[in-house]
């Protein structure tokens, strides 16, 4: 959906767009001509399987930047990345390293922590060893989660130390590496954070999700198929807002991204404001950062950006335009 959404936006005047597709199979494909990449009579795009597999390195000759649209294990944890880095090929987003830390929130939270940036507290449980003692330190409930995966998948929240066992082997089915955090009773925003011209990040402006009924917290169907919905700008007060802003950047910084990144936030004891009280919060929380977020003109980063005056074409350019401007290697 990303991807159709970026083709239509492309100026054709300026862009001869090529299509890559991966199949769930791992084969890299030439999409044909009329493949649909919209959501037809409720079913969600898919490439083609029919298609003809290519190797990867023929269908990337003669491209001159790529806009890896892709999320989750081999699309943002720095593997394409690489190999777009040994290809010589100039790409949007964070290199190898910044991909590969935001992916493991693990390693992300620490360089968070080590920048000054408030996280949740946090234990880490690895297959097949004794869970730490120090998880009961932790005030339930609890939520165990994957360190490298996305989407809310594999998520449980744990309101009783009896369902932890289950909840963590559920977390190892995608990842030997599990993160069990310190539930967090406040609110959920977002922050988007693009590179200047200058290749300074800015931020935009934030949203809050407003998650729907039934949910416990913000999870698959919440994300995708429920009636979750935002509000942007948050309705929170000036000093907040700034202060939220502000972190997104120095949650940037702190893992060397590059190009855009989603940064999501606890904010804690927060009163509504009227945009002019210049009160913060008793506490904010970096919750993660997310290296490619959702693309698609409904998305959280395109619609907070074009809150900000950046509409969804422009924000398309300056992403493809920066990618050129880096180019790729040790910059």
């Amino acid at each position: 959906m990303s991807a159709g959404s970026v083709l239509a936006a492309l100026d054709p005047d300026r862009y001869d767009a090529v299509p890559i597709g991966i199949t769930e199979s791992g084969r890299w494909v030439l999409p044909p001509a009329d493949t649909k990449l919209a959501i037809d009579g409720g079913r969600l795009p898919a490439v083609p399987a029919s298609a003809e597999a290519r190797h990867p390195t023929q269908l990337l000759d003669g491209v001159d930047v790529v806009l890896p649209l892709l999320h989750g294990p081999f699309g943002e944890d720095g593997t394409i990345q690489g190999l777009l880095e040994l290809a010589g090929i100039p790409y949007v987003g964070s290199g190898v390293f910044a991909s590969a830390a935001a992916m493991d929130k693990h390693h992300m939270k620490q360089l968070l922590v080590a920048a000054g940036l408030p996280v949740p507290d946090y234990v880490v449980v690895r297959r097949d060893r004794p869970v730490p003692v120090d998880v009961r330190k932790l005030a339930l409930p609890v939520f165990v989660k994957p360190a490298r995966g996305g989407s809310s998948i594999g998520i449980t929240r744990v309101d009783d130390w009896g369902e932890l066992d289950d909840a963590i082997a559920e977390a190892t089915r995608h990842d030997p590496k599990v993160l069990v955090e310190a539930g967090v009773s406040g609110r959920e925003v977002e922050c988007g954070v693009l590179a200047g011209g200058d290749g300074r990040p800015q931020a935009s402006v934030p949203a809050e999700i407003l998650v729907g009924n039934g949910h416990d917290f913000y999870d698959f169907e919440a994300k995708y198929l429920s009636d979750t919905s935002f509000a942007i700008p948050p309705d929170l007060p000036a000093g907040t807002v700034e202060e939220i802003r502000r972190l997104a950047v120095g949650a940037f910084e702190a893992l060397d991204c590059e190009g855009l990144a989603r940064v999501d936030f606890f904010v804690v004891d927060a009163a509504p404001g009227d945009g002019s009280d210049p009160s913060g919060p008793s506490r904010l929380l970096v919750n993660e950062i997310n290296t490619m977020p959702g693309f698609t003109p409904t998305s959280m980063f395109p619609q907070m950006w074009a809150a900000a005056g950046v509409d969804y074409p422009t924000l398309v350019d300056r992403l493809l335009q920066d990618a050129l401007r880096r180019g790729t290697g040790l910059r």
